[in-house]
């Protein structure tokens, strides 16, 4: 018997490529992530990041150092045409360009995507300024985020949290639970719910809050998407994740 050698035939388009930075103890965000790219033609890579609790500023910060390595790690040696970095909070406490910094030291070619400047971008694309806001945090970190949102000049109409300090544990509330209590969340005139955390299971929820509630929902995986997908200029139509994805 004697080998034969073939030569290959690699294909001439790719697709575009999205590289997920996920927290090493999310549930969450892979499984949002491909709800809705699932038909999509966009190729995922996903590398996970240490993740420290009790969440805190300084935990967040100290997470944030490894960007870098972690990015790298995505398809090394190749290029990415948007990195998503998938934490909310520790986008806030290290900071956007801080973290922009990191992944382009790696993947220089790339466009950086936050779940917290995608939700400034989705609010704004709306033409929103009055929001309430739900977080799962300890009382220090939702209080942090909504200073962000304050100061991007946004009017907190309404807030209320859980108070859980271990990243794990927010993936473990109950999906119905979560919408019964963003159902009756009092939103004061609000004209936007937005609902932060990636780990978080809140964009299951999220077309039937809007009907129920008769205004705007908004969640971290969410925008997050929305704003990968826009980054890449995939205009495919989405379906049954909220009015953010009506809107080009």
């Amino acid at each position: 018997m004697e080998s034969k050698k073939i030569d290959p035939k690699f294909n001439k388009y790719q697709n575009p490529k999205i590289g997920l930075i996920a927290l090493a103890s999310d549930y969450m965000i892979e499984k949002d992530f491909i709800k809705i790219i699932k038909d999509k033609k966009v190729d995922f890579f996903v590398n996970r990041i240490e993740c420290f609790n009790p969440l805190t500023k300084e935990n967040l910060i100290k997470m944030s150092e490894k960007v870098t390595e972690v990015t790298k790690d995505i398809l090394p040696n190749e290029k990415i045409d948007c990195v998503a970095y998938g934490c909310t909070s520790g986008t806030i406490a290290a900071g956007y360009e801080a973290i922009e910094k990191k992944i382009k030291n790696a993947k220089p070619e790339a466009i950086v995507v936050t779940p917290s400047t995608a939700s400034i971008k989705a609010l704004k694309k709306l033409n929103i300024k009055k929001i309430a806001i739900f977080t799962p945090y300890s009382k220090k970190l939702n209080d942090e985020v909504l200073d962000f949102f304050k100061n991007e000049n946004f009017e907190i109409k309404a807030n209320s949290y859980f108070n859980i300090e271990s990243d794990i544990d927010i993936g473990k509330v109950d999906p119905n639970y979560l919408y019964e209590v963003l159902s009756k969340m009092d939103l004061n005139g609000a004209e936007a719910l937005f609902v932060s955390c990636t780990a978080l299971p809140a964009l299951s929820i999220i077309d039937k809050l809007e009907k129920k509630l008769n205004i705007t929902v908004l969640s971290s995986n969410q925008t997050l998407i929305w704003d990968t997908l826009n980054s890449i200029k995939n205009k495919e139509t989405t379906k049954g994740f909220g009015k953010i994805f009506e809107v080009n």
